[in-house]
């Protein structure tokens, strides 16, 4: 019985030691969260540390968020802080939130907060954006150009440089376009207009219709962002481009030209060497046949068609022929009797 006794006394001792480390342990967090009206439990304390969630954090933010008039229960910060996201930064954008009297849920928060981790970017930064809409230069000075370039109806180019102010749209921030989908979407926006102007004067005395065309293509939807104002900070004229290509494709017509003229001359060379050949040919053919004379004459002396006048008053024609194409100037004296002989 004594042993039953003592068994019990030392397991309440045990309890009593176990209790006494924890009010020590949490009392100080427990005292500061009863005095500033952000009531927890011991139990929810314990929980804390049991799951490895500090527990100063979570109650100093649910302090926070009560002292400004925010209803956050102690899971819904543990939760999120086990999820991988920023108690204090998710509090101090609800409180911004409420201070500017913009409706921001803890779960929207929440979201945001988790999906802008790792981006250098946080909720706080959104909700300020959202009070305080920011200016987005276009384009971009870092993708390194310095103008959005179009070139009007009359070939000239425009050079602009804009500036959008955007303000940070809650309800679509998670899952909406950034803010290079702005600078793209803008920067088409220009070059669109520029191009539909018949001149580049147009555009010049009058920019602002660069901004209310754009603006009026809703150019923000499905984006992150809200458009506010698009203002046009410079504008300046670039190169004649229609003239250039005018002068490339004058430049590409005189080379088809050129090269069409080669190929004529080429086949006109190529039909004056064929010709030249085919008059040799033929030349040919008259040396053979005037071959065949002599043969003839001699068969007609063998069968006595042919008598020796007949024979000198043809050779007299043919001298009298010779000399006529000397004086004419086309054969030398005596050619006629060298081919004859």
């Amino acid at each position: 019985m004594n042993t039953l006794v003592y068994l019990l006394l030392a397991i309440l001792g045990l309890v009593v030691f176990v209790a006494v480390l924890v009010v020590i342990n949490f009392l100080q967090v427990y005292i500061r969260a009863l005095v500033s009206k952000a009531n927890v439990k011991f139990i929810e304390l314990i929980g804390l540390s049991l799951r490895k969630v500090p527990v100063s954090l979570i109650v100093d933010s649910r302090i926070t968020a009560v002292k400004s008039g925010l209803t956050v229960s102690i899971d819904q910060l543990s939760a999120h802080f086990q999820a991988g996201g920023n108690v204090e930064m998710v509090v101090q954008a609800l409180i911004a939130a409420k201070k500017a009297q913009i409706h921001l849920e803890f779960d929207k928060a929440c979201a945001i907060d988790l999906a802008t981790k790792g981006t250098g970017k946080t909720v706080f930064e959104a909700v300020r954006t959202s009070v305080n809409p920011k200016v987005i230069d276009c384009p971009n000075p870092v993708s390194g150009r310095v103008t959005i370039d179009g070139v009007a109806k009359d070939g000239i180019v425009v050079k602009v440089k804009a500036r959008v102010t955007v303000r940070t749209n809650l309800d679509r921030f998670v899952g909406g376009a950034t803010e290079e989908t702005i600078i793209a979407r803008v920067g088409e926006g220009i070059v669109t207009t520029i191009g539909s102007s018949d001149s580049y004067k147009i555009v010049l005395e009058k920019p602002d219709r660069i901004s209310k065309t754009v603006l009026d293509k809703a150019l923000d939807s499905n984006t992150a962002f809200e458009i506010l104002s698009i203002d046009i900070a410079d504008v300046d004229v670039g190169d004649n481009i229609g003239a250039k290509l005018q002068s490339a494709q004058a430049e590409a017509k005189k080379l088809v030209a050129q090269a069409e003229a080669e190929m004529r001359r080429a086949a006109a060379v190529a039909l004056e060497q064929e010709m030249i050949a085919r008059t040799q040919e033929m030349r040919a053919r008259v040396v053979e046949a005037e071959s065949q004379v002599p043969l003839a004459i001699a068969d007609a002396f063998r069968h006595g068609n042919l008598g020796v006048m007949d024979y000198v008053r043809y050779k007299n024609i043919q001298a009298d022929t010779s000399m006529r194409d000397s004086i004419a100037g086309n054969t030398p004296p005596g050619a006629s009797e060298t081919k004859s002989s």
